[in-house]
């Protein structure tokens, strides 16, 4: 039930299955059929905004439903009309400027964390778009740390008020061996965010952090100034729903030598379609090379990567070295601020910021990131700084700084 009070965003924050999307549908459904005007929906993508927020079970055609007049779904214009003269937007977070335009009196936002482009889409585009009536915005996600969400928990001004939920609490309407799967995530991070939904910190011994990540975070690049884009692969060794996902993701670097993060195309597919997939990312980003690790299985690798197109320009790579060791200087290259991410990677982000060294399962997206960028080398090399207690023999302080150099590592 929406809170009382002068809010303008309700935030609610919940597990998977928790019935966020039901709540945001049928706020979103009472509050168009109430008062005549322009509403919006957004979800993460195109296809999650008309799968799960309009035309899933949980979406806006059965929240309508519910009330006599049956709406008008307009599909090829991504609109709802209602009888009373209502019109309900359809807008996905992956194209910002789609939200230019309305005068909104009311948003649905859901997945919030997950968006994309989260600070075009929320502040330059969505925010100044609702404006009209008695204008209220309700936010449903599962959280996860990105500074939107941190801020919008942390105001104390009353425009924000939060609903907390868990998976459990809608037990109910959920399979029960389904649940009983998922109480063997208790006690692990997973499981705190993704079905008790906790918001929560970075993880202590983890490479990468989220400030790392944001502070050098764009949101356009200039593609004429890329000089290499490579598509980097981590295999997965099976293929299988239970099988580790393969790592896809697209790297470049510039004149400059900043490196940027273009695209995550992970997935879970059987061989044929990844392949496809790195071949279609490469015509995409008109990328010079394929960089894919090798080290299990590197003939197949090869096969499947030539059967689907025998033009690519392909690279195949052996892990001579543990993940900590291939990964430190990637993550150094983040400190320099040397790397930016074109928009937002949630589930890179999250994979970057929780594989703590020595822990947890195979890093496909992070090992992935890592391949395309020991490739490209952005910044000319990795410069690293002896601790300041170091000194000399005869005491006076001592600074050691590696470069790396025509294939060699050089100290001075």
């Amino acid at each position: 039930m929406p809170p009382p009070g002068d809010w303008f965003i309700w935030l609610i924050l919940g597990g998977r299955g928790m019935g966020k999307s039901w709540a945001g549908s049928r706020w979103l459904a009472e509050q168009a059929q109430a008062a005549k005007g322009e509403y919006a929906v957004i979800g993460r993508s195109e296809s999650d905004t008309r799968q799960t927020c309009i035309e899933g079970p949980s979406g806006l055609l059965n929240a309508l439903g519910l009330h006599r007049d049956s709406p008008q779904y307009l599909k090829g214009a991504g609109e709802i009309r209602l009888a009373n003269g209502s019109i309900i937007h359809s807008y996905s977070a992956e194209s910002p400027q789609s939200t230019r335009g309305p005068n909104l009196a009311g948003v649905w936002a859901d997945e919030l964390a997950s968006w994309r482009f989260l600070t075009e889409t929320w502040h330059e585009r969505l925010m100044l778009a609702v404006r009209v009536g008695d204008p209220h915005v309700v936010v449903t996600t599962t959280p996860k740390p990105v500074p939107l969400l941190r801020e919008l928990v942390g105001r104390n001004d009353g425009s924000v008020v939060i609903t907390k939920g868990t998976t459990f609490d809608n037990a109910a309407n959920l399979s029960a061996r389904a649940l009983a799967e998922y109480r063997r995530y208790e006690g692990t991070r997973i499981g705190r965010q993704e079905l008790l939904g906790e918001l929560l910190d970075d993880v202590d011994g983890a490479l990468w952090n989220r400030e790392l990540i944001e502070t050098s975070r764009v949101s356009k690049i200039d593609r004429e100034a890329l000089v290499r884009v490579v598509v980097a692969v981590d295999p997965a060794v099976t293929a299988g729903e239970h099988s580790d996902e393969t790592g896809i993701v697209v790297c470049a670097v510039d004149k400059d030598k900043r490196g940027y993060v273009l695209d995550d195309l992970t997935c879970r597919l059987p061989p044929d379609k990844w392949a496809r997939r790195v071949a279609q990312a490469r015509t995409k980003w008109h990328a010079d090379r394929i960089v894919a690790e090798a080290n299990n299985g590197w003939l197949l690798l090869e096969s499947v990567m030539r059967t689907v197109d025998p033009s690519l320009p392909l690279k195949l790579v052996h892990a001579s070295h543990g993940k900590q060791t291939r990964a430190e200087p990637v993550s150094a290259l983040y400190e320099q601020g040397k790397i930016s991410h074109l928009g937002s990677f949630p589930e890179l982000e999250d994979q970057l910021c929780t594989w703590v060294p020595g822990q947890g399962t195979s890093p496909d997206r992070l090992d992935a990131l890592v391949w395309g960028f020991t490739e490209l080398k952005p910044g000319g090399g990795i410069v690293v700084r002896a601790p300041r207690n170091i000194k000399r023999p005869g005491g006076s302080r001592f600074a050691a700084v590696s470069q790396r150099a025509g294939g060699r590592m050089r100290f001075r």
